[in-house]
């Protein structure tokens, strides 16, 4: 059985959503926010105009688009597309794993649009070239949070397509490369990659995106928070910093404070090699780990950032699916417990098993530091397990 570790990682958080606060932080990073003051003040509008100036700056966006800060996180900002821009042409959604399915759901169901849906298991990438990205719009997760694949690349979108991509890009922004011009709307939301707070969304439309909004009326009636334009034109406000509805001026300070640390460290190419050098170590140590195995089964659809893994251990597997839930359960508890690692089971759709977020606020040494700690809760679980039949 393997001993007890000595070392324990510095930060214990690995939760894949809201995700580490970046390295250092303390509540003393808000002391500037702008509390009791209006965000349609010159100084509130000044620093919501600063977090899209510094978005763009990072994550490289192109000076073409717009960059908008809207309500209800990820979620709302691909559902404001979905509301605003569907319908005038035939739609593809692409699905696998719980968050793909959420867009599938409002597609057919509430849209009620009649989309082809290419939908696969956790674990396994749809067939990305069966898409008809040429005539359709396409919606889709680059990174799937709750199976741990990615798209590896744009190269399966259409350079001349007709319709719009629309891309949740939640646990990709800032830590895997997003091929700009393959995507006309991107979404993400600020509890993922940077781990700033919650509640808000940031949605980037190319041209495309907004020529479709200006020529399209969509069939359905639109919720206010979901409006974007005004007698037919872009409300420009919205993009300069002017909300839809009232934001938290503390969660913007605390968005401005991760991303000027992201800028401090050299910007995009820092962050993606804080997150690949992090996922390196959670995969090389599955290589050599013989009772664990990714939930990606294809190397290079293996995200990055939220790293899902299975019970690979024939012993446990011969028991049957009751037995490996429970096992996995029982290592994240039992990391729980010991203070080592919060918040690393599965998802509570996907197959049984645990998920370690990688992104770029979390050290690399509390990833190696955690690893051993992985071993030992599998022998202690095990064994239980074992004494218990």
């Amino acid at each position: 059985m393997s001993a007890r570790p000595t070392t324990r990682p510095r930060v214990n958080h690995f939760s894949s959503g809201p995700c580490a606060k970046r390295p250092g932080w303390t509540p003393q990073a808000l002391a500037d926010a702008a509390l009791g003051r209006s965000h349609r003040s010159p100084l509130g509008k000044a620093k919501l105009a600063q977090a899209i100036d510094l978005t763009r700056e990072i994550l490289q966006v192109p000076s073409d688009y717009r960059i908008g800060i809207v309500p209800a996180s990820d979620t709302g900002a691909v559902e404001m597309a979905m509301w605003t821009m569907l319908g005038c042409r035939p739609v593809a959604v692409a699905a696998w794993e719980a968050f793909g399915k959420e867009w599938v759901t409002d597609a057919l169901k509430q849209l009620k649009i009649d989309p082809t849906i290419h939908q696969t298991p956790y674990g396994v990438l749809p067939d990305l070239a069966a898409i008809d990205t040429k005539h359709s719009d396409v919606v889709f997760t680059w990174n799937g949070t709750a199976a741990g694949v990615k798209v590896p690349d744009g190269d399966w979108i259409a350079a001349d397509r007709e319709g719009l991509t629309i891309c949740d890009a939640t646990s990709a922004a800032f830590a895997q490369p997003l091929a700009w011009d393959k995507l006309d709307v991107v979404t993400f939301s600020w509890q993922k990659v940077m781990g700033g707070e919650a509640a808000h969304g940031m949605l980037i439309l190319s041209p495309r995106a907004v020529a479709r909004l200006e020529s399209h009326t969509p069939a359905w009636p639109l919720p206010k928070v979901f409006r974007l334009t005004s007698g037919g034109k872009l409300i420009e406000g919205i993009f300069k910093g002017d909300t839809i509805n009232t934001p938290s001026m503390l969660a913007v300070e605390d968005y401005l404070d991760t991303l000027a640390w992201a800028k401090g460290l050299g910007g995009l190419a820092a962050l993606h090699a804080r997150a690949d050098a992090n996922a390196a170590a959670i995969y090389a140590w599955v290589d050599r780990t013989p009772w664990v195995a990714p939930l990606a089964v294809d190397p290079a659809t293996r995200s990055n950032t939220g790293v899902c893994l299975v019970i690979a251990d024939p012993d446990v597997l011969a028991k049957g699916d009751a037995a490996v839930a429970a096992l996995a359960k029982g290592i994240a508890a039992r990391l729980e417990k010991e203070g080592v690692a919060l918040d690393i089971a599965a998802y509570r759709d996907a197959p049984a098993g645990l998920r370690i977020w990688c992104g770029a606020t979390v050290e690399t040494a509390d990833v190696e530091a955690l690893l051993p700690w992985l071993d030992w809760a599998f022998a202690q679980e095990k064994a239980a397990l074992t004494a218990a039949a």
